[in-house]
């Protein structure tokens, strides 16, 4: 098998694992937690040097003239998340990979968006809400970045009401794409906040149909399992 995945479920490894399960791919999964030291290992650190999950390992086909294939090595979440939708996916116009280049730029466009404006308050909030021991949270510091992030809701909500206007419904074309899975594996995070997201009733529509596909309710499974 060629394409490996390294991480958990319950983490940014979901944004890969999510696009690898949206184009059916064959890959394998190897659960590696971010806690207790997993992803510090040696042979961890020498796929990612900065110690984080996910990294994925793609072994590429042998090359012309009976040439060994490239080993190639991603790290960060949404560059896996990219990669994958543009070299094993088929621009065919039907799958969440880009079809033309402006889709192209819109999944660029919003992936990095949410990793600078979105993803810092939307895990505060999660942290803070919901995950944490409840004598570990303080509420403070989510309701600061609550504060924050109607910032940043505001822009989706306006993207996704233009969209509507033109009979669509997903951020980047008339179908779910690569972008959509981008966005709302961050966008979920801030879902306990939920004063906040009822301020934006487009992004929570959007956000819930995003997470009910069955892609996504598969990783949760994973994710509960700790896998």
């Amino acid at each position: 098998m060629s394409l490996t995945i390294y991480g958990i479920a319950a983490s940014r490894t979901v944004r890969p694992l999510w696009v690898a399960e949206e184009l059916g791919l064959d890959y394998r999964h190897l659960s590696v937690p971010y806690q207790g030291g997993g992803a510090r290992t040696p042979e961890m650190l020498a796929l990612n040097p900065n110690g984080h999950i996910p990294v994925l390992t793609d072994q590429r086909p042998d090359g012309e003239g009976g040439q060994s294939g490239e080993l190639v090595v991603v790290w960060e979440s949404m560059a896996c998340a990219l990669y994958l939708a543009r070299v094993h996916g088929v621009a065919d116009g039907q799958s969440i990979a880009p079809a033309t280049p402006a889709e192209e730029a819109e999944a660029l466009k919003w992936a990095f968006w949410t990793v600078t404006e979105l993803e810092k308050d939307a895990l505060t909030v999660l942290m803070h809400r919901v995950a944490m021991p409840a004598d570990q949270r303080k509420p403070e510091l989510a309701d600061a970045a609550e504060k924050r992030l109607r910032t940043p809701l505001a822009v989706l909500e306006q993207h996704l009401a233009a969209r509507q206007q033109h009979g669509q419904a997903w951020l980047a074309a008339s179908r779910f794409t690569v972008a959509d899975v981008c966005v709302a594996s961050v966008a979920g995070w801030a879902k306990p906040a939920r004063e906040l997201m009822a301020q934006f009733p487009l992004t929570s529509q959007w956000l819930e149909a995003c997470l009910a596909r069955p892609a996504n309710q598969k990783l949760r499974l994973l994710g509960r399992a700790g896998q």
